[in-house]
């Protein structure tokens, strides 16, 4: 048995075990690390730590630790008001305003996790707070942000255009960027049916007495702080509001600008959101340490433990070849529309568990002699590739799905992440055949 195939094999059977036993996957993926990369890979130690993610384990700490001290002082409490009083109680349109942030934000050049670790946390507090199921919030920003993606001047438009122009192919950036927005469109469209999104009109504050309407609707209402509660399928709020958690405090309003300060520094001088939302985060903690001192705690360690392991295990793959052997055998299939289903395949599997720009940037040219040979469409399979790779980024092991998993607020992670790993399983399973089917075959 190669090495490679083993390495495969290994992956299998850690989600047999951390699926069927009570042990972190994480911790799992850090002895698989250590085991594949010494005995079958020749990797000493700093071999094996050179793949650790300390970019996301920083931005895993960071973001939740910053949102923590946002939740302690009520900022978080205040967002949501002031949330619910935008969309004027309907609380149908949340999900829909997070998917449009998330996507206008990667369109205009955001990096995808960064978006996702700025809307995440906010997004699943209303979640919490109105009976929004936490996959349907959760999955709905990152497919949000996945839709704006692929616009000409995003990060990820921009990486596969410029390997096209490189390689001296044929593409159609509006073509790549339509692909991906209509693509997340309908899954998302299909999630908030399946998933009890129409059901979200009848908690609508709308639907309340109308003194009770009126005062939610002016932020007196519907969470934690103002003793709102979900009661069969109706959010009720209380008749009289929190005064307290209305105003805006030093505190608040210092958490305000920090959050208005992460979203410039990410977005407009491209500085790391998990550096800077952990800057923040520390200047909040000296000026106000009676708001942070339960924060450390939650942080949310046991995803931190989860994603980290099992990327060091998924570069331990890169760096013994596993990824480029799989490559390379399904270029050399002599029927060229499986190949191409295949190629897709190995860019949504291995994209669920690491960076979705990094896989792309790796499949692209490997599939380029495959492409050159004329008889698959050039721009179908270039977007049919981009958008399986990035599709699945929902699953828990991705950088999205585990700011979303991370974020989660008031509710059973465990659960929530087997339901984020079953969803994105579902995409990663049937997402490149829909988009073969669709972009491949019809020779685009």
């Amino acid at each position: 048995m190669s090495a490679e195939l083993l390495s495969i094999l290994v992956l299998a059977v850690l989600f047999v075990v951390g699926t069927t036993r009570s042990v972190n996957m994480g911790a799992l993926a850090f002895a698989a690390a250590f085991g594949v990369g010494t005995l079958a890979a020749g990797l000493d130690a700093d071999g094996i730590f050179a793949g650790f993610p300390g970019d996301l384990f920083v931005v895993l700490v960071g973001v939740t630790y910053f949102f923590a001290i946002a939740r302690a002082n009520g900022t978080t409490d205040w967002l949501v008001h002031a949330g619910i009083r935008l969309v004027r109680g309907r609380i149908a349109l949340i999900p829909w305003v997070m998917f449009t942030v998330t996507g206008v934000l990667t369109a205009i050049g955001a990096v995808s996790p960064a978006a996702v670790a700025i809307v995440a946390p906010l997004a699943m507090g209303f979640a919490a707070r109105y009976g929004i199921k936490p996959l349907l919030m959760g999955a709905l920003v990152v497919h949000g942000a996945q839709a704006g993606g692929f616009s000409p001047i995003s990060i990820y438009g921009s990486t596969v255009n410029g390997i096209l122009e490189r390689e001296g192919l044929p593409g159609s950036p509006i073509a790549l960027f339509l692909a991906s927005l209509f693509a997340n469109l309908a899954i998302a469209a299909l999630l908030f049916v399946a998933l009890g999104g129409l059901r979200l009109r009848g908690r609508d504050l709308g639907d309340l007495g109308d003194d009770e309407a009126k005062e939610a609707k002016e932020g007196g209402g519907g969470s934690g702080g103002t003793g709102g509660t979900v009661t069969g399928t109706r959010t009720r709020a209380r008749t009289t509001p929190d005064a307290d958690l209305l105003r805006l405090t030093p505190a608040r309003i210092a958490t305000l600008v920090g959050l208005v300060g992460l979203v410039v520094a990410v977005l407009v001088f491209d500085l790391d959101a998990g550096l800077t939302a952990i800057t923040l985060a520390v200047l909040l903690a000296v000026v106000w340490p009676e708001d942070s001192k339960a924060a450390v705690a939650h942080i949310t360690w046991p995803t931190v433990l989860l994603i980290c392991g099992m990327l060091t295990y998924v570069a331990v793959l890169q760096e013994m070849g596993t990824i480029d052997w799989a490559g390379e055998h399904v270029g050399s299939i002599g029927i060229p529309l499986l190949a191409a289903l295949l190629f897709c395949y190995i860019g949504a599997v291995v994209s669920a568990f690491a960076s979705s720009v990094g896989i792309i940037g790796a499949l692209i040219p490997l599939a380029v002699p495959f492409l050159e040979q004329g008889e698959i469409g050039v721009v179908g399979m270039v977007a049919a590739l981009s958008v399986s790779a990035t599709v699945v980024d929902v699953s828990p092991f991705s950088t999205n799905g585990a700011l979303v998993l991370a974020a989660a607020e008031d509710t059973d992670r465990e659960r929530f992440f087997r339901q984020l790993m079953l969803y994105g399983g579902a995409v990663t399973l049937l997402a490149p055949l829909v988009l073969w089917l669709a972009l491949v075959v019809p020779g685009l």
